[in-house]
This record gives structure tokens, sequence and C-alpha cells, in this order.
């Protein structure tokens, strides 16, 4: 079993740990904080009302600031641990861990220089605490306190208004949290009702179930007065006994009289008082050492099966966290070249996974081929421009002076020429579409490699070096489909046409071009025109008849085409001249690669304190024996 001693000590090992690495609870909501789980006691009071008596009380020493106004101006977080006698009595600051405090009027002196290192000695308050533990027989009991900034209703000269409330907010968010034990101090020499102390524990702790009342000067109340209603809890009731406390006047402090004596002169006290006689057991601050330190031992060990599944649910979260942002970045060049190149295999195994459909994105590309093109290729104007008006015309200048005989080859060939050329404009728009779908993909990929994220710089040179890649698979493949567009115009082919009825063309009794038998009888009969319009329309239906089979050529060949300049270029050398380019870069232009954005950075080193703090208090944990 553990004893009280091992689990108050364990409390105090991680929270010496949280406020080294800068958890101390309160506002920080990027991660979750294990001050916040740990029980304490907070020791809460008015200006006044014999808070820092207390407390010197239970250590056995003189060491706070004292003065008028707001001396306290930063939660005190102390950890007291009672020795043997003989053994050495230091105190020592968790901002100094190697310096052993001896003298306690240093002490006094270092908590007001260290107070003043932090707000500045323009009396301002500041949330983040001082640690400090105090090693010595005087101390009663082991024992963790927070000493708070007293609450007040005025502000002193040099401070804002604003600090009244600024300090009843720091101090709320202390005793608001579920795991605080709280101290509250009051003079009996005041109506209960009017303690800012019991005020503010009624509001966060309703029940008085984490309430502690404290009544401080019985021995100045006015004489035939006492304070029996509250200290048997008829003025106000909490859950736990209240206690009275005597401590040293001014004189004594002035005196510097021993604390053994102050505390036998309290328990005398108590012990011949006729008010107070009955309760002398349960009174002084002895006693109400000895009950704190043991409900704190209890409320830990209550506390600590939840303490270690949050210890352990939040390492596997940072872990995790770390995994994403990545390891921190190396100095040798050799070694960031190596980071450089292991980013761009990241990159490019994403961008690979787009275009092969382990992601989305790829079947983009399928849609250009499958839809887009062949949409593009049945809106070409084939029906204007074979229409029979405009084969007339282009036949007829085809054959210049000289009318064709039997078939107008060279008004075919123009014909079939001409119309080949609409085939260039949809070839070059499929090259276009996949251009933007790969650039798109390399943009995404980019987004989705979450190790690039951390390198602005890099993520933007790779982008660049990609974009000019693909600017060059897209010339190249402009080149290569406009090339077989010209293939399909340089040869035709023959074959088709020999297959086709050959016509001999007779008009009454001689040949000739029907064109011409018009022009020599004006007053030709309408067969003439009708045989004329026959012959052209079967012009125009045998080059529609060839443009039909160039065009199913062309929507296999030109996604070939598109896929081997582009796609395939792209999966294999998208990144080839940039591979080029780094392996020429110096140690400087390699940092500059990897010049990380600043907040992940931050972000980076924030998760790795925290995973710190939290396998120190998992090994504090598992280095204390106690029972489930």
């Amino acid at each position: 079993m553990a004893t009280m001693e091992s689990l108050i000590g364990l409390v105090n090992r991680i929270q010496r740990a949280c406020t080294a690495l800068g958890d101390y609870g309160g506002g920080d909501h990027a991660f979750s904080s294990l001050w916040d789980a740990l029980p304490s006691v907070a020791v809460v009071g008015g200006q006044s009302s014999g808070k820092s008596s207390v407390l010197e009380s239970v250590v056995g020493r003189d060491f706070l600031p004292r003065g008028s106004g707001i001396v306290t101006r930063r939660p005190l977080v102390l950890q007291l641990q009672k020795t043997e006698d003989g053994q050495e009595e230091y105190a020592e600051f968790g901002h100094l861990p190697r310096k052993r405090f001896t003298d306690f009027s240093l002490v006094r002196k270092e908590i007001q220089d260290e107070t003043d290192r932090v707000t500045g000695k323009t009396k301002q308050i500041s949330p983040v605490p001082i640690h400090l533990s105090i090693y010595s027989q005087m101390v009663l009991v082991n024992l963790t306190l927070i000493d708070l900034p007293g609450l007040t209703k005025v502000a002193i000269e040099g401070q804002p208004e604003s600090i009244v409330l600024e300090i009843e907010n720091m101090v709320r968010s202390y005793v608001e949290k579920p795991n605080c034990i709280i101290l509250a101090i009051s003079p009996a020499n005041q109506d209960i009702a009017t303690s800012d102390a019991i005020k503010l524990a009624k509001e966060v702790d309703a029940t008085g179930e984490r309430t502690f009342g404290v009544l401080t000067k019985l021995d100045l109340m006015d004489k035939g007065t006492h304070a029996l209603d509250v200290l048997e809890g008829r003025s106000y009731r909490l859950q736990h006994p209240w206690v009275g406390i005597v401590n040293r006047s001014q004189a004594d402090i002035n005196k510097n009289v021993d604390m053994l004596a102050a505390r036998r002169k309290e328990r005398d006290y108590f012990a011949s008082s006729p008010d107070y006689g009955h309760l002398s057991s349960k009174m002084g601050s002895e006693y109400l050492a000895k009950l704190l330190s043991k409900h704190l031992e209890s409320v830990i060990r209550a506390r600590i099966p939840s303490i270690t599944s949050l210890i352990t649910k939040s390492i596997d979260e940072l872990e995790s966290e770390l995994d994403h942002l990545g390891r921190p970045i190396a100095v040798d060049a050799g070694a960031q070249l190596y980071t450089i190149l292991e980013l761009c295999r990241s990159f490019d195994k994403i961008f690979k996974e787009h275009l092969d459909g382990g992601r989305p994105g790829g079947d983009r590309i399928y849609g250009v081929f499958d839809n887009q093109l062949p949409a593009a290729l049945r809106k070409l104007p084939f029906d204007r421009h074979l229409s029979i008006q405009n084969v007339r015309k282009i036949v007829s200048e085809a054959d210049g002076y000289q009318p064709h005989l039997i078939a107008p080859e060279q008004g075919y060939r123009r014909l079939i020429e001409s119309s080949l050329n609409y085939f260039r404009e949809p070839a070059e728009a499929s090259v276009d579409a996949v251009h933007f779908v790969l650039k798109e993909l390399v943009r995404k990929s980019l987004g989705e490699c979450q190790e690039l994220k951390r390198f602005p710089s890099l993520q933007s040179a790779i982008a660049g070096a990609g974009n000019e890649a693909l600017e060059k698979f897209r010339a190249e493949g402009k080149k290569t489909v406009t090339r077989l567009v010209d293939m399909e115009s340089s040869y035709l082919t023959v074959d088709f046409f020999r297959k086709l009825p050959q016509e001999i063309e007779k008009f009454g009794n001689q040949g000739g071009n029907p064109r011409e038998n018009t022009r020599e009888n004006s007053a030709a009969t309408p067969a003439f025109d009708r045989h004329a319009d026959g012959h052209f329309r079967r012009i125009g239906s045998n080059v529609s008849s060839y443009v039909n089979m160039v065009s199913k050529t062309l929507r296999n060949s030109i996604p070939k085409a598109v896929v081997y300049c582009q796609v395939k270029e792209a999966k294999q050398n998208l990144l080839y001249y940039f591979y080029t380019r780094i392996g020429k870069k110096e140690g400087k232009q390699l940092a500059d690669l990897l010049d990380e954005d600043p907040a992940l950075m931050e972000r980076r080193q924030q998760c790795a304190r925290r995973l710190e703090l939290y396998r120190k208090a998992r090994d504090e944990i598992d280095s204390t024996s106690w029972v489930r």
C-alpha cells in the first residue's frame, strides 16, 4: 500500500515536471493539462486575512514577503517535505533547480525578485506560478499548497482598476477545477457573511465538498465575543469541519519569535480557552496540516486511475501527432538532401496513386478520352463543309480551267485535306484538358502530402518543377497529336477510294463536266442540274465516309499519344529535372528549401515538451506502489 508521503510526493514530482515544461493549467486548450488533473490545495483569502501567517505556521519558517497592498502577485506552489532531525534544512526553487537556500530571508527575497522578473516592478500580477520546495524538520507534514494572490476590492497606487477583477479571475481559475481542494481563510474579527474567500468558494463549490474553512485571528476578537457559531458550523456549514487558527502577532513577527514557541502558544490558547477548550483537539495549525494532508492523500488515491488513463491517452495522441508532424530537420547537407528526396518520393507516390486509381482524380483523364474528345469530334462542322455548295466550290476551284474528266482527284484531295484540318482543334484540346487534370493532381498531391506541409519553400519548388515538366509534356503531346492529323492529310488511304463505285458521267451524246454543259446551254433541262447535284453529293458523301474512317482512327490514336507523351511521362519523369538540379545545390540552398513553417516547428516543439512531461509522469506513477 502506498504511504501518504509517497502519494503526495508523487504528485509533487509530477507538478514540478509540469511547471518545468510549461504546463501549469488554465487557458491553454492546445493540449490537455496534466496540472489540472492533479489534486491540489489552493489557499484563498482576502488581504489581511492572515493567509501568509497560516502558511508560515504550517512550514515553520518565515519565508513569505510581507507588506501593505497586494504582496503575492504570482501563484506560489509550495511543496513541503518533512525531514528527519539532523538532516539539512533547505529550500529549492523550480527555476533554480541546483541552488539550495538555507537562509529563509533569501527565500523571501528570491520570491520577490522572481515575481518582478515576470511582472516587472509595476505591481502587476501573473498566472505563471513560482515553484518552491521546502525540506525541513519544522514542516508539520508532507503537503502541497498553492498560495494565491489575496482577493481585494481596491487597487493600490500604481495598479490599474482592472487588477481587482484580474486577481479574482486568476484565483477562480484555480479553485473552480474539480480536483482543487479550497482552503478558504477568513478572519474571525470580521462577519463571515462578508468573507471574500467563503463567497468565492460558495460560487465554485456550492455543496462545500471541496472547501475547508479556516478561521484566523480568534485571539483578536472583542472581549465577550466568540466564533463558536462559525467553528461549529451553524453560521455557514461545510462538509468538512472548520479549523480555528491563532497566528503570531505582529509583535511576535517583529521579535522573530521561534516557530516552535508560537505553536506551543497556539496549543495553550485553545486548551485554556473557556470558549474553545472542548474543540482544542481539532484546532490549530498542526491539526489543520494533518487534516489537509490526510484528505489530499485520499483524493490522490481516488484520482490515480483517471490520471493514469489521461496520461496514457495523451501519450498516444502526442506520439501520433509527432509522427504526423515529422522528424526535426537535420543540419548536415547530405541528410538534408536525403530528406528532400524522401519528401519528393512521398509526393510522387501520392501523385501516382491519383493516376492509377488508388486515390480519386485519375478517372478524369479517362473522361477526356471517353466523353470530351468524342463530343468534340461530333461537333466538327462537316455537314457545312461537305454541303453540295461547298463541295461544288472546292472541286471547281481545284479543276481550274481544265474540267475533270471522270473523278475530280484534286477536288477530292482538297476536300479531304481541308476536312482533316478540323481535327487539329479537338486533338489539341484533348492535350490541354489532360494537362489541366495533371496540373490539378499535382496541386492535390502536394496538399495531401502531410510531410510537405512543414516546408512551404520545398512545396513551392516541387509545384514549380512539376508544372514546368507538365508544360514540356503538353508541348510534346501537342506536337504528337498534330503530327497524327498531319499524317492522315499527307497520305490518303487509296484502297478506300478504289472500292468505291466508279462514275462515268454522260450527258446526252457527249461526256464532260456537267458544270460545262450547263454553261454551254443555259436552257438545259433540270435533269442536268439534278445530275450535277447528285454528282457533287456523291463526292461529299465519299469524302464524309473517308473522314469518318479517319475520325475513328484518331479517336483511338489521340488518347494513345496523349497518354504516352503526358500521362506516362508524368508518372515516370515528373521531377526528373528537379532531381537533376537539386543534386547540384549547396548546403545553404538545401537548408532554404527546408525552411520549415514556424508555426509547425513551434507545434512540434510543444508536442515534444508535453510528451516528455507525460512520459515523466508515467514513470513517476510506475515507480510508486499504490493500491487500486
